[in-house]
C-alpha cells in the first residue's frame, strides 16, 4: 500500500504549493517573537533613583550635572548597574533648606554624612528614560521588582498548559482550525493588552495569550513539516525557526522606533489581524486528514498540489484508499516513558536538554536587557548569530550526526556564559562577543533537541514524548525571570555562573544519548533498547 511520502515523490516534495504554504507560516513564526521575548522591551529597567522633594531646585541653584546631583544626593549610587535594590532608599533630610552648601550639601544639613538616617521612597520614583516601560508605569522596582518576574512568568505558564491542550485541539479538530483560532484570541489578547489600566489585567491578557500563541506556532510548524516530502521535512523544520530569527530583528527594529510600550505592544499585534486570511491561503493538513478517515479530502488536496506544482498524478494513485496508519497500535501510556532503562535515559536527559535550552536562552536575553551598554544594538548582536547557528546545523547533522554537535553546542554556551561573567564591565565589547558565542550555541542545542527527540521515541508514543519533554521548556521559562532578576541583586553576573553549570552539565548528558544519524525512526520500545 503506497503511502502520502510515496505519492508527493511524483507531485513534487517541495515545488510551488508546498513553499508557497512554507512562506506564509514562516510570517506566522516570526510574529511569535514578541510574545515570547518581549519582556526585555516591555520591561525595560532604565536607571532610576527616588524622588526627594526639593533636589531639583537645588540642583539647579547649584549647577549640578546630573553626575553631580546624583553623587550628592542618591545613596549607593554605583550607574545602571546598582538599579536592583542599592537605591530603594532616600536621605531623610530637608533639601528645601536655605542653607544647604553646594559643595558638601549632606554635610551642610547634618554634619557627619555618614550618620544620615536613610528611610523609604515615599514621593514616586525619578527615570532616565525617553520611553515607558512596564517598569516605569507601574514603578516595578525595589519591594515590587518582583513583579517584573511574574509578568514573564506568566506567559511562559500560558505555554505550559496551553501547549499540552492546544496539541490536542489540533489532534483532534485539525492544523488549520487550530492555527486560525488560536491567530483570532492571541489577537484579541494582544490588543486588550494596550488597553487595560491595571497590572493584575495585564498579567492575565499576558497570560492568555500565552495560553494561546505557543500552540499557534507548534501547529504552523507540524503543517510545514506535514506537507513537505521526507528529504525535506528536518531542513523546513530549521528554516521555520530562522524566521524566528528574523522576527527578533524586525522586533528590535520596532522597539527601537517606538519606545513606549503600550504603541509597542499595539505595532506588533495589529498585523496579526492579516493572519486570518490564512482561512483562504493555506490547506488542512493531508496526513492529519488521512489519519481521521478523510480520504477524499486528503485526495483533493493532493490533486491541487498536483496542479500548482505543474505535475501529473500517476493514475494509479488518483483512486487510492489510504489505512490507517495507527490501526492496531499500542496505546501510549506515561509510563512507557520511563519503563525500560534506555527509554528512561532518554526521557530523562531530554527533559533537562528542553529545560536547559529554555533557561539559557531567555537568561541570556533577560541578563542582556539589565546590562550596560546599549540594549538594542546588543539585542540585535545577539539575534543576528542565530543565522550561523541554523546554517552549521543544516551542514553537520547529516555529516557529522547529532550528538556530537548538540553536546558541542551546550558545551560552548555554558563556557561563553563563564567568559562572559569572568570579563570587566569597562571592556563591554568584549563580553557582548562573548555573550553573543553562547546565544549561538544555546540557539543550536535549542534547535537540535526539537528534531532528536522525535527520533528518540517509537511511533506510537512519538508525540506524547514530546509533549512531556517539551513542558520542561516551560517550566524553565517561569522559573528564569526569577533567576535573573534576583541574582543579579546579589552580583550582576552570577546568573551566567548559573547558566555555566547548566550547561556543562547539559552537553555532558546529550554524549549518553544515542547517535541517531542514518537510522530508520524506531516503531517500538524494542527498537529504541537497541539503538546502542
Amino acid at each position: 500500500m503506497p503511502t502520502l511520502d510515496d505519492i508527493l515523490e511524483n507531485v513534487g516534495e517541495f515545488d510551488r504549493f508546498q513553499k508557497q504554504t512554507f512562506f506564509v507560516l514562516c510570517l506566522l513564526s516570526a510574529a511569535f517573537t514578541p510574545v515570547y521575548v518581549g519582556v526585555i522591551f516591555f520591561g525595560f529597567i532604565p536607571e532610576h533613583r527616588c524622588f526627594s522633594p526639593g533636589v531639583a531646585e537645588l540642583s539647579q541653584r547649584c549647577g549640578w550635572s546630573l553626575e553631580e546631583q546624583l553623587n550628592h544626593t542618591v545613596p549607593e549610587w554605583g550607574g545602571r548597574g546598582a538599579s536592583f535594590g542599592s537605591r530603594c532608599r532616600r536621605y531623610e533630610v530637608d533639601w528645601n533648606a536655605t542653607d544647604v552648601s553646594c559643595t558638601d550639601p549632606l554635610g551642610s544639613l547634618v554634619g557627619n554624612w555618614s550618620t544620615v538616617p536613610l528611610g523609604p521612597c515615599q514621593d514616586g520614583w525619578v527615570y532616565d528614560s525617553p520611553g515607558t516601560s512596564l517598569v516605569t508605569e507601574f514603578n516595578l522596582v525595589c519591594e515590587d521588582s518582583w513583579k517584573l518576574d511574574l509578568f514573564q512568568s506568566s506567559v511562559n505558564a500560558g505555554f505550559f498548559i496551553g501547549s499540552i491542550n492546544i496539541g490536542y485541539i489540533a489532534d483532534r479538530f485539525g492544523r488549520k482550525f487550530c492555527l486560525l483560532n488560536t491567530i483570532l484570541a492571541n489577537v484579541v489578547c494582544g490588543i486588550l493588552l494596550v488597553f487595560v489600566p491595571t497590572y493584575l489585567w495585564i498579567v492575565i491578557f499576558r497570560f492568555l495569550q500565552g495560553l494561546v500563541s505557543k500552540g499557534c506556532w507548534t501547529a504552523g510548524y507540524i503543517l510545514v513539516t506535514e506537507v513537505v516530502g521526507p528529504k525535506y521535512r528536518r531542513t523546513v523544520g530549521i528554516l521555520y525557526q530562522t524566521a524566528f530569527s528574523v522576527g527578533l530583528l524586525v522586533f528590535d527594529a520596532i522597539a527601537y522606533a517606538i519606545p513606549h510600550w503600550r504603541w509597542l505592544q499595539l505595532t506588533v499585534t495589529l498585523p496579526s489581524c492579516f493572519f486570518l486570511l490564512y482561512y483562504w491561503c493555506l490547506p488542512e493538513s493531508p496526513r492529519w486528514l488521512i489519519s481521521q478517515g478523510k480520504n477524499d479530502k486528503a485526495m483533493k488536496i493532493v490533486s491541487d498540489m498536483a496542479k500548482k506544482n505543474q505535475k501529473k498524478m500517476p493514475s494509479h494513485f488518483e483512486d487510492i484508499k489510504f489505512e490507517e496508519e495507527d490501526g492496531g497500535k499500542q496505546s501510549p501510556s506515561l509510563i512507557d516513558l520511563v519503563r525500560t532503562p534506555q527509554m528512561r535515559r532518554n526521557t530523562f536527559i531530554l527533559m533537562y536538554n528542553w529545560f536547559t535550552s529554555s533557561v539559557l536562552y531567555q537568561g541570556l536575553i533577560m541578563h542582556m536587557g539589565v546590562a550596560s551598554g546599549n540594549m538594542y544594538l546588543d539585542f540585535l548582536y545577539s539575534a543576528l548569530v542565530e543565522f550561523p547557528a541554523a546554517f552549521i546545523i543544516i551542514v553537520t547533522i547529516d555529516h557529522v550526526g547529532r550528538r556530537y554537535p548538540w553536546a558541542a553546542a551546550n558545551l560552548v554556551a555554558g563556557a561563553a556564559c563563564l567568559v562572559t561573567a569572568l570579563i570587566p564591565e569597562d571592556i563591554h565589547w568584549l563580553k557582548v562577543i562573548a555573550a553573543c558565542i553562547g546565544r549561538m550555541g544555546i540557539t543550536m542545542a535549542f534547535e537540535m533537541v526539537c528534531f532528536v527527540n522525535t527520533e528518540l521515541y517509537p511511533t506510537y508514543i512519538r508525540n506524547l514524548g514530546v509533549m512531556v519533554c517539551s513542558s520542561l521548556c516551560d517550566i524553565g521559562g517561569v522559573i528564569v525571570p526569577f533567576i535573573v532578576y534576583r541574582l543579579v541583586e546579589v552580583w550582576h553576573d552570577l546568573p551566567l555562573i548559573v547558566f555555566t553549570v547548566l550547561g556543562l552539565i547539559a552537553g555532558g548528558l546529550v554524549l549518553l544519548l544515542p547517535e541517531t544519524k542514518g537510522r530508520v525512526l524506531p516503531e517500538t520500545v524494542e527498537d529504541v533498547e537497541n539503538f546502542h
